[in-house]
């Protein structure tokens, strides 16, 4: 998935394991969380502009579930990045896109759809999740 919108974020550079992708923690308007870093490792500090990659498609039931709060939001449970926003479905094979805040960020459905523009909460393995940055 990626961000297309114009939101500046903030990183701080987490500790590493040689074995591990470079991870930083992410600060957005609507919450924290680790991901893994994919620009030049001296600039991992700092605030950015991000594309954010997230391998991983919708699976209600499975990884995607209804929120129980109507807001955007991002946080960790248990090592994973939970996404919370409002889920919008594209037709004709499009991605589904989750309005996250400011951010804009489209998924691929793996299994059957829930309702349009419900709220949802997305929850994936926190070395899924990518942060490329980007100069305007």
């Amino acid at each position: 998935m990626v961000d297309d919108q114009d939101v500046l974020v903030r990183t701080e550079l987490m500790p590493q394991s040689p074995s591990e992708p470079m991870t930083v923690r992410v600060h957005t308007p609507v919450g924290s969380a680790v991901a893994v870093w994919r620009g030049e490792p001296h600039e991992a500090a700092g605030r950015h502009h991000i594309e954010w990659t997230v391998d991983e498609d919708v699976r209600w039931g499975v990884n995607t579930r209804r929120a129980t709060v109507a807001e955007p939001g991002l946080r960790e449970e248990s090592g994973r990045v939970v996404l919370r926003g409002r889920l919008r479905l594209a037709e004709d094979g499009m991605p589904a896109v989750l309005e996250m805040g400011e951010s804009q960020l489209p998924f691929d459905i793996g299994s059957p759809p829930p309702d349009d523009g419900i709220w949802v909460e997305i929850t994936v393995d926190a070395h899924k999740v990518e942060l490329y940055p980007y100069l305007l």
